[in-house]
């Protein structure tokens, strides 16, 4: 569980690596980036080595096995020590026997021979979610030294392409037994995109006491003077989920094979807005309370994604980008695990 004093915030630029893997020379430049990024964070050099070799494993079977796929490098900062995740995503054909792909020494003609399941033997945490005929994702997180990986929240974001600084952003914070969590996806594309998301989630982290209604209202007048956004902000405790949205932030809860949305009000944060409302919902314990901006399609749906409540928030995060991102504009997805 992520400690109260230590919030998650969408990574920086300098702390995100989105590389295209698609064909075999994609697979050493995702070796190096792995590499450079735990020589920065000083991981041990025997440590660095198992994450390289994760990394190897996991691009060679993207450049090998998958369509479109691509491998994230992130900073995970929610923690003692600052940690690195791995996310792979693709858009198919999926794998027929998910736990044979995880089984340690399981490969497949081409690989390196150590298959999927070294890479859940060498991280802190590792899973796997494929669908035949459709995506595949998988999540892993490694910190300097071995240490549980157990995680509550977790989000992901995608600049469009070309550009580095993504305009969505995300954070979270937990305060006894209640999370209060932010997502903001800034006008446009950009660097001004993504510091009017930025100063929508500063608004709400830097004093996250009080309902979300107040503060929503709170993060419209802090995006006054910059081109604004959508916001949405849930606070999860004893099975209710308490949700504010201004715009086409969409949200909601996953759970029992189905998908409950949560009402947004129609605005501009820093902008325009009605009268701000709030509504709360059940959130039963195994469920899963999700934002995402309009970067990943609404449409997903969930029957189309069985099980995947139940995962890691990582995991979840990573196939709804498979499943629903959309490559012409910025994508943010955070999800909570009551």
């Amino acid at each position: 569980m992520v400690p109260v004093n230590w919030p998650l915030l969408a990574p920086s630029p300098q702390d995100m690596r989105w590389l295209r893997v698609e064909d075999a020379s994609a697979v050493a430049g995702c070796r190096g980036a792995a590499a450079a990024l735990a020589s920065r964070l000083e991981f041990p050099a025997a440590r660095t080595g198992q994450l390289a070799l994760a990394v190897t494993e996991a691009a060679s079977n993207l450049h090998k096995h998958a369509s479109a796929g691509a491998l994230l490098l992130c900073v995970n900062r929610a923690g003692q020590a600052p940690g690195i995740d791995l996310v792979t995503i693709d858009s198919g054909p999926g794998l027929p026997d998910v736990r044979a792909a995880l089984r340690d020494g399981h490969s497949t003609a081409g690989t390196l021979g150590i298959g999927l399941g070294a890479i859940r033997r060498l991280a802190d945490f590792c899973d796997l979610y494929s669908v035949p005929g459709h995506g595949t994702a998988l999540a892993a997180r490694f910190h300097p030294e071995r240490a549980p990986a157990a995680a509550r929240w977790a989000g992901l974001v995608r600049p469009i392409t070309g550009e580095t600084e993504c305009g969505d952003a995300y954070g979270a914070i937990q305060a006894g037994g209640t999370v209060t969590a932010v997502l903001c996806d800034g006008l446009g594309h950009g660097p001004l995109a993504a510091a009017a998301a930025a100063e929508g989630v500063a608004a709400v982290l830097d004093e996250p006491a009080g309902e979300p209604a107040a503060l929503l209202g709170r993060a419209h007048r802090r995006m006054a003077g910059t081109r604004g956004g959508a916001v949405g902000i849930v606070q999860v405790g004893e099975g209710v989920a308490r949700f504010a949205g201004l715009g086409n932030v969409a949200a909601s809860i996953l759970g029992d094979g189905g998908r409950k949305s949560m009402l947004s009000i129609p605005g501009i944060a820093g902008q325009q807005a009605r009268a701000i409302r709030q509504f709360e919902y059940e959130a039963p314990a195994g469920a899963a309370v999700i934002l995402h901006s309009d970067g990943i399609s609404r449409r997903w749906e969930a029957a189309a994604l069985p099980g995947v409540a139940a995962r890691d928030p990582l995991l979840i995060a990573a196939v709804l980008l498979a499943a629903a991102g959309i490559h012409r504009d910025d994508a943010g997805v955070l999800v909570l695990k009551p």
